[in-house]
């Protein structure tokens, strides 16, 4: 392996996935800022959930919302369900892994909060339990996906599928929408 001719290759695929990326997601993102902008203009909160790489950008982006992601302002309400290991393990040996996120929901969504699931296949079955378990409840379902999408765009009302099939590059473009989004909401809420 070159590592120069690595470095490059790496570079220019994920340009490629971005221009597509750029080309392809204005209107989704567009609409799930909407649906975010309302959410927390009417009291409600964000419920973040990933698996792997995704349950890190969950996490990640709960955190940019409840501390501040550019400006000092008033906190924006967000958990990341992946980060209570006592109810993840509990949910996965009472329950099944597939219900450990749906569980959560259950518990602590409320009509009007958004549901963000993250999976780069649009095909995990505790992100698509969580998923139906939030329509269930009222919440506004919403994910992060790659590849064709799987089964989230029929369950979500509002889905950003990356154009890509590499799960590396499905989740560089997530955390930048993810970033590009938190951006857009502290603006469009006008928080100080």
């Amino acid at each position: 392996m070159d590592p120069l001719e690595y470095f490059n290759s790496e570079l220019d695929d994920h340009a490629a996935v971005l221009a597509r990326t750029h080309a392809d997601l204005a209107a989704p993102f567009q609409n799930m800022l909407r649906l975010w902008v309302t959410a927390i203009q009417n009291g409600h909160k964000i419920l973040f959930f990933g698996n792997g790489g995704s349950a890190a950008d969950a996490q990640h982006l709960s955190a940019e919302l409840v501390v501040r992601f550019i400006n000092d302002r008033k906190p924006i309400p967000a958990i990341a369900l992946n980060t209570d290991t006592s109810a993840l393990t509990a949910g996965a040996n009472d329950l099944g892994y597939e219900q450990v996120f749906a569980r959560q929901i259950d518990a602590l969504g409320q009509p009007g909060d958004i549901a963000v699931g993250f999976s780069t296949s649009g095909t995990s079955p505790n992100i698509i339990a969580a998923l139906e378990m939030a329509r269930q409840k009222g919440l506004v379902p919403t994910a992060f996906t790659g590849r064709d999408g799987g089964r989230m765009p029929d369950l979500t009302d509002a889905c950003l599928i990356i154009p890509a099939q590499s799960t590396r590059r499905i989740q560089e473009m997530h955390i930048t929408l993810g970033h590009m989004l938190c951006g857009a909401l502290e603006q469009s809420l006008k928080l100080v």
